[in-house]
């Protein structure tokens, strides 16, 4: 994504307008949260991705499917990394 600077101001309410090119090139739309975050002087605004568990998740499912890994393997590789002796 190319850098793009605007200039927007705060309204006596505190809010402030993105301006429509940063929210089209962000997919930015009514009802879009997105994250604040402040470091001394500086404000980042992130777009939050919402996504189901299940949408999170599948790419691990589909890894384990591959490897062979079932769900009862679990605890002893969590053992074995955690240098627990059975």
């Amino acid at each position: 994504m190319e850098d793009v600077i605007e200039i927007g101001k705060i309204s006596s309410r505190g809010q402030i307008a993105i301006p429509s090119e940063i929210r089209e090139k962000m997919g930015l739309e009514e009802g879009t949260k997105v994250l604040f975050l402040l470091e001394n002087d500086t404000l980042l605004i992130k777009r939050i991705n919402q996504q189901t568990f299940a949408q999170i998740t599948k790419p691990l499912k589909e890894a384990a499917k591959i490897s062979g890994l079932k769900e009862e393997d679990v605890p002893k590789i969590v053992q074995r990394f955690r240098g627990i002796k059975e």
